[in-house]
């Protein structure tokens, strides 16, 4: 049996126990919360992951010079997820380096309710991801899609003119996704 003082010092050992758990979990959860806006930092510093974001000089790149003297294959790709149905009007287009173009992309909301999403997009090969400027972009921004609605958006891009010469095709890739699903839909399966 366990005499009073060694019960005051087990109780005292337990507050202090105590004490240090609840000023570490404080400490877990502000660092979680905090990561967020370190991340969207960290990013903006460093130029990671803005491909949603308006291209850098693109407006610049308007008044280019166009090299006629080579011809880019652009390649566009769309795959959805969820009750989207995305696809871009032509699957090519030739362009000259510094031309100014634009290519259409066509979305339907197949739900009988209205649906949020997004689009992001990708290049191939990657080098090429730092010549290719969206001046106009769906991307940009969440599209709010009515029920069953269909929807022609644009991409106004150019490709910069310092493109490496060895680099004749550019592939455009966009993955168009529900940013919030129903809560009817169970995840129960996932």
């Amino acid at each position: 049996m366990s005499t009073p003082e060694e019960i005051k010092e087990d109780r005292a050992f337990n507050r202090s126990m105590m004490v240090k758990l609840i000023v570490v979990a404080a400490a877990m959860f502000g660092f979680g919360f905090a990561l967020v806006p370190m991340y969207r930092a960290i990013c903006s510093i460093t130029g990671i992951n803005n491909l949603v974001q308006r291209d850098v000089g693109a407006r610049e790149a308007k008044n280019t010079q166009v090299d006629t003297s080579r011809k880019i294959s652009i390649e566009f790709d769309a795959n959805a997820r969820g009750p989207l149905q995305f696809k871009p009007e032509q699957n090519t287009l030739d362009v000259h380096p510094g031309e100014v173009m634009t290519v259409m992309y066509e979305v339907t909301n197949q739900q009988s309710r209205t649906v949020q999403a997004q689009a992001i997009p990708s290049y191939a090969p990657m080098q090429a991801t730092e010549y290719f400027k969206k001046i106009e972009c769906f991307c940009f921004t969440q599209q709010t899609l009515k029920p069953n609605e269909t929807r022609r958006m644009p991409v106004v891009f150019v490709v910069d003119p310092k493109l490496p010469k060895d680099v004749k095709t550019i592939t455009l890739s966009y993955t168009f996704f529900e940013l919030t699903a129903p809560a009817s839909v169970s995840r129960s399966g996932i």
